[in-house]
């Protein structure tokens, strides 16, 4: 969308006929578009109402309802922090003391809504002009924060002691600028010298700043974290979302740490958690009765010594993540599963395997190995009526097939 467009939408016509449009149903889309021209409203607001409104269903997942009352970009929406996550980083500069956040590269303008929430003055910037449009019409229930349409490198953040309640988060672009596809969506950048302010104007900020963040890739890599910053990875409901890294006054725990976030659940591994794991692979003979899977997100930070220690345990291969351990212990961060039988893999063991425990229902986890899933499945030839788990992956640096069941 343009600007111009944007504020038709959010005017009284454009507006008006957003609320009023039923939930979205991609199979009325035409006929409830041809009612509405039919109605006398222009073709390109109906257009636009109707995309939002699309947007809005999907919306709902990170923002809840909440997204009734917003309006969206494709990219922004993909891009956009969840509002459990974005609360989390809000907590972070009110825990600090800030009074007035800098969201530089803002988008939508979700973790701005956050801060607003929690109370603390804000000023959203981004580089797209209909995107801070957007933002602006996203966070005008809040009077102490205002949107402005500039360069993140243009904005000016007060120093001295007029920067001492300040904070500064910003959310460098991944994506490339200009041409979307067939979706609207543009191509995602995945190297850290291509994100947009610069990796360096984002370490300017999290070294000069009294309280600062920066949301980056899942991928950041380890040997970038500056000294002193925190670098969390966060994790909703299995998926790694981000890399924040945190700086000044926002870090708790400096270091690589995992976020891991579930409904109702919330977790946190550390450093200090890992710390004197030693680095023992497993022994297909001698393996502990329990398997651990630990969170994606404790994966990403490198973190599975935490899951060693805590399981009194081994990982079955550097670099695999799951762990054998003799204790059974229950993890908010990790999934559990009994070892029932363990074998070097072999397709035709394997089918024997599965064919005396009568499997017709097959799960396959695998991690660390080269297979197609769903190639073995037909290669198997199951005919059985019983499910059946399985992990495929290395001990010891061969490949190896362990039979378990979730605890």
């Amino acid at each position: 969308m343009d600007p111009a467009l944007v504020h038709r939408l959010a005017s009284g016509e454009g507006w008006g006929l957003l609320q009023s449009l039923p939930p979205y149903d991609a199979s009325e889309t035409m006929s409830l578009a041809t009612r509405l021209r039919g109605e006398g409203f222009d073709a390109e607001l109906v257009s636009a109402a109707l995309t939002q409104s699309d947007l809005r269903a999907r919306a709902e997942a990170k923002f809840g309802a909440a997204a009734r009352e917003m309006l969206f970009t494709r990219d922004g929406l993909e891009q956009a922090t969840r509002a459990r996550i974005a609360e989390h980083h809000a907590t972070r500069f009110a825990e600090a003391g800030v009074r007035h956040v800098y969201d530089l590269g803002c988008g939508i303008g979700a973790d701005a809504m956050a801060t607003a929430r929690a109370g603390i003055a804000l000023t959203a910037v981004d580089a797209d002009e209909a995107t801070a449009a957007i933002a602006a019409v996203n966070l005008r229930h809040w009077p102490q924060a205002q949107v402005r349409h500039a360069a993140a490198e243009h904005v000016d953040i007060p120093t001295g002691e007029d920067g001492r309640s300040c904070g500064v988060w910003v959310d460098p672009a991944r994506r490339t600028p200009g041409v979307a596809d067939a979706q609207g969506r543009t191509r995602r950048l995945f190297r850290l010298e291509d994100i947009s302010p610069s990796w360096d104007d984002v370490r300017g900020y999290l070294t000069r700043t009294p309280a600062a963040g920066a949301k980056l890739s899942p991928a950041f890599p380890h040997a970038a974290v500056p000294p002193g910053v925190e670098a969390q990875w966060t994790s909703y409901d299995g998926e790694v979302l981000e890399c924040a890294l945190w700086a000044g006054a926002t870090v708790r725990t400096p270091g690589r740490t995992a976020c891991v976030l579930r409904e109702h659940v919330g977790a946190l591994v550390t450093e200090q958690d890992a710390a004197g794991a030693q680095p023992m692979p497993a022994e297909l003979s001698r393996l502990g009765p329990y398997l651990y899977e630990p969170d994606r997100a404790v994966l990403r930070a490198g973190l599975v010594g935490a899951l060693v220690n805590a399981a009194d345990g081994r990982e079955l291969s550097p670099g695999v993540g799951y762990v054998t351990g003799l204790a059974d212990v229950q993890l908010p961060w990790a999934r559990r599963y009994a070892i029932t039988d363990a074998m070097p893999y072999n397709l035709k063991g394997l089918r024997a395997l599965l064919r005396d425990r009568d499997t017709g229902n097959l799960t396959i986890k695998k991690r660390g190995v080269s297979l197609d899933a769903d190639q073995l499945r037909r290669q198997l030839r199951l005919q059985g009526d019983r499910s059946t788990t399985i992990v495929i992956t290395r001990v010891g640096g061969a490949q190896v097939v362990l039979v378990v069941t979730p605890l």
